[in-house]
């Protein structure tokens, strides 16, 4: 097949999956459904997780081979996010951070008055910022302006499990972004990450819909494939839309004809 890697922050990667490390059972069943999903890049809440890579650790469990995005989730503030970013910087020793900056602790949706000055500063820092933000075409070029190496909308609410709720304004970031982007929050099942595929973003970012499914290794399992799916149905172009029906078989030279 084809290579169909893409590049984030000069980095390859074959994998469009990418998955939190969060609210599992256990470490055996996070262990099992990271490797059951094939992907290459796991998130890391900085303010939840110990930075210290003690024996049975989860730093000491992972497979050295993943690449780490360690995220500020729960930040509020600007500086509480630069400050998150810049010790998991030092602790993990990577410049790539998911710059997550709540603006409401209801909807945790993101506060886009302050992402965009935020991600300038870290930009300027050094770090490679992948931006958790609304899908807001007018943010994400910007949060691309000044520098983001991906952005990442979300599809529908944090741990809503609701999928995409606006794939039109999705479909509008989409087709202006000079960079890729990643659907962030709200995917439940396989079939919204294949969706969103379908649509045209280069990975997803998930966590609930597999770390509280009932069989979390196999639904890791499952989003996998649906990624590929995804991806390899974009790739092969689907039908138009008609607002009429069209025989699939051919008109002429039929019996009776």
């Amino acid at each position: 097949m084809q290579d169909d890697s893409f590049t984030i922050g000069g980095e390859t990667l074959a994998s469009r999956l990418f998955l939190g490390t969060a609210g599992y059972p256990n470490r055996r069943i996070l262990l099992d459904a990271v490797a059951a999903s094939g992907t290459q890049v796991v998130t890391l809440a900085i303010r939840r997780v110990s930075l210290e890579a003690y024996a049975g650790s989860l730093l000491d469990d992972l497979d050295p081979a993943l690449k780490l995005l360690p995220n500020t989730a729960g930040c509020a503030t600007p500086a509480e996010a630069i400050l998150t970013a810049e010790l998991a910087r030092e602790a993990l020793g990577t410049n790539w951070v998911k710059l997550e900056l709540i603006g409401d602790r209801e909807t945790l949706y993101p506060d886009v008055e302050n992402l965009v000055p935020t991600a300038d500063e870290l930009v300027r820092k050094g770090f490679t910022v992948l931006p958790y933000c609304t899908s807001d075409p007018i943010i994400c070029q910007r949060l691309a302006d000044v520098g983001c190496a991906a952005v990442m909308p979300l599809g529908s609410p944090i741990g809503s499990g609701q999928g995409i709720l606006d794939p039109w304004t999705l479909e509008l970031v989409l087709r202006r972004s000079p960079v890729p982007v990643i659907l962030d929050a709200g995917i439940g099942t396989p079939s919204d990450a294949t969706r969103a595929l379908e649509l045209g973003c280069a990975a997803v970012l998930l966590n609930s819909a597999v770390s509280r499914a009932e069989d979390p290794v196999a639904m890791a399992r499952a989003f996998r494939l649906a990624v590929e799916a995804g991806r390899l149905a974009r790739r092969a172009g689907r039908i138009p839309r008609l607002d009429h029906a069209e025989p699939t078989s051919p008109q002429l030279g039929l019996v009776g004809t």
